[in-house]
């Protein structure tokens, strides 16, 4: 277990654009807005499609990370994560969870880590900056290397 005071900077109440790319859009969010690092404690949004991480397949090895990902369309969804910093390549790193209703199968809901989206109508979302310490992401080569949140230099 990690865990380290965090000094909250800003509150960004941002919207995002019908047609928009969701990840374009929270970056330049970011980069409007000098934010390097934070939390979004949640959003909501209607998406035309998605990415998201997810297999019909029998895995292999249920412990090792699903790589893959399942695509949707015509879906609201509910989300949050964390965004953190990468010095080598200067852009902000993303972690998004969503869970999505498929709105014309009754619904029927998924939810996994998003790996791409456009938006439909809208997406309202809060971004948490935080100030210190700084966040970033590391491989860890013991878990499949999935980046994990590392706080502090």
């Amino acid at each position: 277990m990690r865990s380290h005071d965090l000094t909250p900077g800003r509150m960004i109440g941002v919207v995002f654009d019908h047609g928009e790319d969701f990840f374009t859009a929270l970056a330049d969010a970011c980069h409007i807005h000098g934010i390097k690092q934070g939390y979004i404690p949640m959003f909501i949004a209607g998406l035309s499609t998605a990415k998201i991480v997810g297999t019909c397949q029998r895995l292999d090895n249920p412990d090792a990370p699903v790589w893959s990902h399942v695509d949707l369309a015509n879906i609201e969804a509910l989300g949050g994560g964390t965004i953190a910093w990468d010095q080598t390549t200067q852009t902000i790193q993303p972690h998004i969870h969503i869970t999505v209703g498929l709105k014309e199968h009754s619904a029927t809901a998924h939810t996994s880590h998003l790996l791409d989206a456009t938006v439909q109508f809208l997406t309202e979302m809060l971004i948490i900056e935080i100030t210190a310490p700084t966040m970033h992401r590391l491989p860890n080569p013991d878990l499949y290397d999935v980046p994990q949140l590392r706080f502090g230099q």
